[in-house]
């Protein structure tokens, strides 16, 4: 027994000994295009050193030097004796002597999230200041500035509005000196999910792009026939037929309803509510008289409509029916009679 214990605490200090932490840094810490950038091998061990510079540069040399040709931020990757479980990345900014300014994308499409970063080079830690220009259809806010006075570093976008040259500039006063910076981006438009709506006035469509949607809904003779076969009085489920009299006998107000993953969303006068299909867990989701609503399967979501507007929720997912969320608005479009959703 004694040997077996000898052995094991042998053989758990031989890995121990293996065990390889994979590190490193580069200097200067604040390069710029053109200059020679060291990378300094910080790992406790290995024999074999494979080095991505994010650029499309790499190495095998232990402490490689590297030389980036343009401005912006590059991703670093060292990897040990070709072990994925041996590699660290980091992040490195590239700056030029000429202040400029980098998106976090090359192709850009509306309602998606971007990063918007000024290129300062600025080792001595000189005054700078930033005035940035944006179209009037972006919609932005700084990571630290939530009043949107556009003199912050970096700022989260997206467009409203797809456009061919959507210019941005940005002016930067560095020790009192100014420069200004002007760039032009390609903004494309994509086909996406929609909601419809009916109204007296006419058929309208608000396009879903993930969390966020369209500012407004537009006008859409298009919509009219999936807004004509559009129902919430009868359903089929699970190869059972459901019709309002049938479920009325359950629910004595229901006007109309969908039902997703065995519950059963319905409106009546007094609102929307939500309950498994055999009437237990009933809950109330909106105290407000509903007009519409429909289920959306794609990005699981019920919408409804209101006297000021519809809203939504994402599907409820427990079995007592309570939601975590609370309901959004969608849009103020008033008069809603149909709802329904188009891929």
């Amino acid at each position: 027994m004694k040997r077996i214990a000898i052995l094991f605490l042998s053989c758990c200090a031989l890995m121990a000994c293996k065990r390889i932490d994979v590190d490193f840094s580069y200097s200067p810490t604040a390069p710029k295009a053109g200059e020679t950038v060291t990378f300094d091998n910080l790992s406790t061990g290995g024999e074999e050193w494979s080095w991505s510079f994010g650029d499309g540069g790499s190495s095998s040399l232990k402490i490689p030097t590297h030389v980036y040709k343009k401005p912006g931020t590059y991703t670093v990757t060292l990897m040990v004796d070709n072990k994925s479980s041996r590699s660290r990345t980091r992040e490195i900014t590239i700056y030029d002597t000429i202040p400029s300014f980098e998106i976090s994308d090359t192709t850009l499409s509306i309602y998606h999230d971007y990063t918007l970063r000024a290129l300062v080079y600025n080792p001595y830690n000189y005054p700078v200041s930033y005035e940035w220009v944006f179209p009037a259809n972006t919609i932005y806010v700084a990571p630290s500035d939530s009043t949107q006075s556009l003199s912050a570093a970096s700022y989260k976008l997206y467009f409203t509005q797809a456009m061919t040259e959507a210019p941005v500039w940005l002016r930067v006063i560095l020790n009192g000196d100014t420069t200004l910076v002007k760039k032009s981006f390609n903004v494309s438009d994509y086909h996406t999910n929609s909601v419809l709506f009916r109204t007296s006035t006419g058929d309208y469509r608000q396009r879903i792009f993930g969390k966020r949607a369209e500012m407004f809904p537009m006008p859409d003779p298009s919509a009219r026939t999936a807004l004509d076969a559009e129902q919430d009085t009868l359903q089929n489920y699970n190869g059972k037929t459901f019709r309002l009299s049938e479920l009325q006998t359950t629910f004595p107000e229901l006007q109309g309803f969908k039902i997703v993953n065995r519950k059963v969303y319905f409106r009546d006068s007094e609102g929307l509510w939500v309950a498994m299909l055999d009437g237990s867990a009933l809950v109330q989701i909106d105290k407000t008289p509903c007009l519409a609503l429909t289920a959306d399967m794609t990005d699981n979501r019920i919408y409804w409509a209101t006297s000021e507007g519809v809203k939504y929720l994402p599907f409820i997912g427990s079995d007592n029916n309570h939601y975590t969320t609370t309901p959004q608005w969608l849009n103020r479009l008033q008069g809603v009679t149909k709802i329904s959703t188009e891929k």
